[in-house]
């Protein structure tokens, strides 16, 4: 099993249960995306830096590497 940080990470969406393979930005958190199944702008659930992190399969790239997330903050802080 390698050490490398993931970059795929499968979004599924509570409302509908579509699911979508997405690339994650290794510089960026992503906020808000929007489920290409019915529509749903989904955010981050609290305690959560984005929204791979609460839906998806993979927590995003700074969270994998023991960063403490996208930057160690929430969404607008």
């Amino acid at each position: 099993m390698g050490l490398g940080v993931l970059l795929q990470s499968t979004l599924c969406c509570p409302e509908c249960g579509h699911q979508e393979v997405e690339t994650m930005p290794c510089d960026a958190c992503l906020w808000f995306y929007e489920c290409r199944g019915c529509g749903r702008l989904l955010h981050p659930l609290p305690g959560d830096c984005c929204v791979f992190c609460s839906y998806g399969s993979v927590a995003c790239p700074p969270a994998q590497s023991a960063a403490g997330g996208c930057g160690g903050r929430e969404p607008g802080g």
